[in-house]
């Protein structure tokens, strides 16, 4: 890494992939294209053919950031970051491999707000939008749901190397995934969705990050009123390493893990919302944070 130059360090929680200015660490600035531990219940359950709108909302703050032993950073950090981020979903009549097809995209709009050392630079726009090139849904019973996706996240957030804040990545991502969900309205709920990210190189800085492993998860149990309530979060581990203008960097993966409280609030009739509030731990590399997620699904 470029030590005694000017490198990047991330808060890792917006959809967009926000960049501090600060030492460098786990993938380029320490952040992601993926927001870690945005899906939760009914992750896998996908509605029947038609368009919908599922509503993404979030607030990340994170005032600490771990270095490769876990141990916090002498440095006086602190973002904040609140994302509204729209996913229009399109459930095709069409069979593909005896699932539905079906095609979405994420537009989030992010407000960042980053300060490192008594300099501060806010930013608001359009992030990284993400595109699933195709999805095939799976019904296996009326519990149990999933979906086999292709996503590109494509860098539309806007980005300056010289900045200490970017909205981008600047780079383009392929993440295939898998996401399976249990519904039980008077019982046990589960949901996990599986990623992995292949980061393309970012041709302003010739920084290519390491692929990313990561899964959303939420466990809880349903009340048979219409609310479910459990825990939730992410699990995160970075699998191999970044390369600067080609030299492997090494001792900088990043991975984390969260956790905390989560809520469903299903109404049967097309309509559901979802909250949680998770804290990550085990962090490596990474910003040390807290995030509020909320999800609602929007039937036209």
């Amino acid at each position: 890494m470029k030590s005694k130059k000017k490198a990047s360090f991330a808060a890792s929680a917006a959809i967009a992939g926000m960049i501090v200015a600060a030492p460098a660490f786990a993938t380029e600035g320490g952040g992601s294209s993926y927001p870690m531990g945005a899906d939760s219940y009914l992750s896998g359950a996908v509605p029947p053919p038609g368009f919908y709108t599922v509503l993404f909302a979030e607030r990340y703050s994170a005032d600490t950031l771990r270095d490769n032993n876990g141990n916090k950073v002498p440095v006086n950090f602190k973002v904040t970051a609140n994302v509204v981020a729209p996913r229009f979903i399109w459930v095709t009549d069409k069979k593909v491999l005896g699932g539905d097809l079906l095609h979405a995209a994420i537009i989030p709009l992010v407000n960042l707000d980053v300060n490192v050392n008594g300099a501060g630079q806010s930013k608001s726009g359009l992030g990284d939008i993400l595109f699933t090139v195709f999805g095939l849904a799976y019904h296996h019973s009326p519990n149990l749901h999933s979906v086999a996706a292709l996503d590109i996240i494509i860098p539309s957030g806007s980005y300056n190397r010289s900045d200490m804040t970017n909205i981008g990545r600047n780079y383009w991502a392929i993440q295939p995934l898998y996401t399976v969900s249990y519904v039980n309205p008077q019982g046990w709920n589960a949901d996990a969705k599986i990623m992995m990210d292949f980061n393309r190189k970012n041709k302003d800085t010739n920084y290519r990050s390491g692929q990313e492993f990561h899964v959303d998860y939420a466990v809880g149990y349903g009340f048979g009123n219409n609310w479910v309530a459990g825990v939730g979060g992410y699990l995160y581990r970075q699998t191999s390493d970044d390369k600067l203008n080609g030299v492997t960097v090494a001792n900088n993966r990043g991975r984390a893990f969260a956790i905390g409280p989560s809520i469903k609030y299903d109404n049967g009739k097309g309509f559901f919302l979802t909250a949680k509030y998770q804290v990550e731990t085990e962090v490596r590399n990474r910003a040390d944070g807290k995030a509020l997620w909320v999800k609602a699904l929007l039937p036209f």
